[in-house]
């Protein structure tokens, strides 16, 4: 049983990373009431900066950075364009989400097919030769472990700080914060750079750990996912963490099913993720009470007022 239990929860673990990072830096931005639904755009974009500095420079720890610099000019453009500016949030997501497919198949047709060093994998003495705990707790690299800190950063800063608590307020009533002295728009640059910084280091993942190669549009869709887990989780990290291995598991299920013997078409199972969203997202709606309890109120809406 371990023999299969145990790759099983591994490839969970670095399926849910980047999905994790993403959408913690979408969770932060739409606490502020930003909706930017160019997190897949960023996520290319942090993949592929990655994989060409690693592979030119042949230095990972550069690659990564390259990947949450991309990550975070994307999202410096968006926040231009839908604050400074006050174009529809929605419409400037899904330009950028075009723009990042477009610039990530021109930059990466030079490199498809061409290997790039791979993100080491931790060893810790006595935890990592742990039998079952060690393989799947202790020896993956290190923005798998950085991930979870800061979903756990994240969670205690909104939760028990005086910077999360007027995060809630510019998100709940970006007028009163202002009221307040507040500067509700250098506040939503703040966090909106955040999640593009969170969303590179997603797509950083992908490239260098995740599949240590690049293929024009390798998130697949992951972007769209860490969105509709922010809504899943009802903009609450620890149901974020939940939600994100959920999914994990689901975009693992058709390789570890096909190996049961389970006569189940892999088409099918290779779709469970998507159709694991848009259930979760009907079941979700039908609630209205939750997601109006949780659901920032001023989520999308411009702020008419001066920075």
């Amino acid at each position: 049983m371990n023999e299969i239990l145990v790759p099983f929860l591994i490839s969970v673990m670095a399926a849910a990373t980047p999905l994790l990072l993403a959408a913690t830096g979408e969770l932060v931005a739409e606490r502020v009431g930003v909706l930017n639904l160019g997190v897949e755009g960023m996520m290319l974009a942090g993949a592929i900066a990655a994989f060409a500095t690693a592979n030119v420079t042949g230095v990972t720890v550069l690659g990564v950075l390259a990947g949450l610099g991309a990550g975070i000019a994307l999202a410096l453009l968006f926040a231009v364009i839908s604050l400074t500016l006050q174009a529809n949030q929605t419409a400037t997501g899904l330009a950028l989400t075009i723009f990042g497919r477009g610039f990530s198949a021109l930059v990466g047709a030079g490199y498809v097919g061409i290997p790039a060093p791979q993100l080491p994998k931790i060893h810790l003495p006595v935890l990592s030769d742990l039998p079952f705990l060690g393989p799947v707790l202790f020896q993956h690299d290190v923005l798998v472990y950085l991930a979870l800190a800061i979903l756990a950063a994240v969670a205690w800063c909104i939760r028990s700080t005086h910077m999360g608590l007027i995060l809630r307020a510019v998100g709940d009533s970006h007028d009163a914060a202002h009221a307040l002295g507040y500067a509700v728009v250098p506040i939503r640059y703040g966090a909106v750079l955040f999640g593009g910084a969170m969303a590179g280091l997603a797509g950083a993942y992908m490239s260098l750990s995740y599949t240590p190669m690049w293929a024009q549009d390798m998130t697949a869709g992951r972007g769209w996912v860490a969105v509709a887990l922010v809504t899943f989780s009802a903009w609450r990290p620890f149901w974020l963490l939940i939600g994100a291995w959920f999914f994990g598991a689901l975009m693992y299920m058709s390789l570890y099913v096909q190996a049961l013997g389970v006569a189940v078409p892999s088409a099918l199972l290779s779709a469970l993720p998507y159709i694991g969203t848009v259930v979760v997202l009907v079941l979700i709606s039908r609630d209205a009470r939750r997601i109006r309890l949780h659901r920032p109120a001023m989520l999308g809406l411009r702020f008419q007022g001066r920075a």
